[in-house]
């Protein structure tokens, strides 16, 4: 399984970034997880940018505040039905602090939100770090590693 983390913009605060790559590590012990960080531009730019760089054949999955919510349990059911499936690969977007480009969430498969609460782009990457990691564990009975 193939796991893709397209964002908008660049991690630039260290502490953030330390527990994100930290996280990323972990899931690639299982699968092969690709984060590709776009520049934050103008929407339809972003748009572009996003396309160009999007496998063609996976599974799209917008980060969305009107996405589907999941526990940690839900979220490491609906990972491991993808896998299952042979879907191939998921990909997984997040916008920057404009949001989405409207054409990303339309050709979209599904939504996602991480919470009912707003959070910063930045933030949402490393919520998203933590819960793929999380689900990664639930799948593979191990146990959850504080770090």
């Amino acid at each position: 399984m193939r796991l893709l983390l397209l964002a908008a913009g660049r991690i630039k605060e260290p502490g953030i970034r330390l527990a994100i790559d930290e996280y990323f590590d972990r899931v690639r012990r299982h699968y092969d997880l690709e984060e590709i960080e776009l520049r934050d531009t103008a929407l339809p730019q972003l748009a572009a940018a996003f396309e160009k760089r999007t496998p063609p054949a996976v599974h799209r999955v917008a980060l969305d505040a009107r996405g589907t919510s999941r526990t940690s349990e839900e979220f490491a059911q609906w990972l491991g039905r993808n896998i299952a499936q042979g879907k191939g690969a998921v990909a997984f977007f997040l916008g920057g602090p404009d949001g989405l480009p409207p054409t990303i969430v339309e050709r979209a498969h599904e939504m996602l939100s991480l919470s009912k609460m707003t959070f910063s782009h930045r933030l949402a990457r490393l919520v998203l770090a933590e819960q793929l990691y999380r689900a990664t564990a639930i799948l593979h009975h191990e146990p959850y590693a504080r770090i």
